[in-house]
């Protein structure tokens, strides 16, 4: 099958303090009439490209994305994420390289984008349209459904200048995922809206991946890019560091990047964990198992507290526990806390760890230091609740139908006054 994008050997190298031109037709003849007195110039003055600093913002990135995928991108800030959609949007040039991509492009890169100020939000929902190669019927045709979805319709008349950041943000997301794409990139943008809005267009992405469409997504949330992606690719500094099924991807991330912190006491003192049989992997949720963690202390801990939380994929608490008063010497310990059950759905989950000393946070204790664990914990348990995500809830509990037949029950009819029989059964 022919990937809707392919990228092979894809570079970009900013020269640091020189500024980008633009490519006006005045600008280009312009700058190659005055081209050779500024390379005289430079000779003359001794300058050469390697004295100019610069940076490599993509260093010889390849992959391929099939038709229908939806890819998350994870890394650092600065790591080329942002970069890599601007390249494929085609806003930025490639040094080096090629980028492919088979289809009708939206995307939704910064707030506002491709957004005229002094147009009008209807007016600029005709131009995106176009500039994606709509015709003004078709447009016409998904007109309402944009603007309900953003949430405009009061203001779809005025210059978009007097837009709030968020309402130009939301604006722009419902073109770019109403307009029917073929393929979709968003970049952080959707961290700037509200809960509400965030859920909605989670919810749009997954329509549109269902409708077979392509979606590039980039984020620094982890839950999101659980939640949407089967695949992530992973930049580290311009460079694909990973690139695989989403769970592996993250996980490796995770245990690179996460860094312990809020550490305001004694130091640093959880080491790591795993489970008392070895693993980071529960197989069966209905039976009792044991998380062993390694911790050193600097200094001994009196009347303390000790919290442990399970986090899901959007680092809501699924369950937590606290064990006080806590005393532990100097030195190294193994803590262990054993779980008769969990029975919660099957996936990746996280695990965060809290040490407090004389007190815990609501009685003035002292935080010695509080760990989002790595590496993460994986349930993979057989799911026995509903199939479908949004009804099955995060337990993971059986349970059976059945129709006994049971013989009429007599009830009491008020309004009458006597009885009657209940039918039960199948006939009913």
């Amino acid at each position: 099958m022919t990937p809707a994008i392919r990228a092979v050997d894809l570079s970009k190298r900013y020269r640091l303090g020189v500024r980008e031109p633009y490519g006006a037709m005045r600008d280009l003849v312009s700058r190659s009439l005055r081209a050779p007195v500024r390379a005289l110039r430079r000779v003359w003055a001794g300058e050469t490209d390697a004295a100019v600093e610069s940076v490599w913002a993509l260093d010889r990135v390849s992959f391929e994305v099939g038709e229908g995928s939806v890819v998350g991108i994870i890394g650092r800030n600065g790591s080329g994420k942002s970069t890599l959609l601007k390249i494929l949007s085609r806003i930025t040039e490639p040094t080096s390289g090629l980028a492919e991509v088979r289809g009708r492009v939206g995307s939704l890169l910064e707030v506002g984008t491709g957004f005229h100020p002094e147009l009008s939000g209807r007016e600029n929902v005709f131009v995106n349209g176009a500039i994606l190669g709509m015709k003004r019927r078709e447009i016409a045709r998904k007109f309402d459904e944009i603007v309900a979805f953003a949430d405009v319709a009061r203001f779809i008349d005025t210059p978009v200048k007097h837009y709030s950041s968020g309402m130009q943000m939301r604006l722009a997301f419902a073109v770019a995922a109403h307009l029917e794409p073929s393929i979709l990139l968003v970049d952080e943008v959707l961290a700037v809206g509200d809960a509400e809005f965030q859920r909605r267009c989670l919810g749009k992405m997954q329509d549109v991946s269902r409708e077979g469409r392509t979606v590039l997504l980039v984020s620094h949330q982890m839950g999101q890019i659980r939640r949407l992606c089967d695949t992530v690719m992973w930049l580290d500094k311009g460079r694909v560091r990973h690139l695989g099924e989403a769970a592996t991807t993250i996980k490796e991330y995770e245990t690179a990047t996460m860094r312990r912190d809020e550490s305001l006491g004694f130091g640093q003192c959880f080491n790591g964990w795993e489970l008392e049989r070895g693993g980071h992997t529960i197989t069966d949720g209905n039976r009792a198992f044991t998380l062993r963690i390694d911790a050193t202390l600097a200094h001994p801990v009196a009347n303390g507290h000790f919290g442990v939380s399970v986090l899901d994929s959007d680092d809501a608490v699924v369950v937590g526990w606290a064990f006080e008063p806590v005393a532990l010497g100097a030195g190294r310990h193994a803590l262990d806390v054993t779980v008769p059950q969990l029975p919660i759905r099957p996936g990746t989950y996280r695990l965060s760890f809290a040490l407090f000393n004389q007190g815990n946070n609501l009685t003035g204790g002292r935080l010695v230091e509080k760990w989002t664990a790595v590496p993460a914990l994986l349930v993979d348990t057989p799911p026995v609740a509903h199939p479908q995500d949004e009804w099955a809830g995060i337990l993971n509990v059986p349970a059976t139908l059945s129709s006994p037949g049971e013989a009429p029950k007599a009830r009491r009819d008020v309004s009458r006054g006597h009885h009657v029989a209940d039918k039960v059964g199948a006939g009913r």
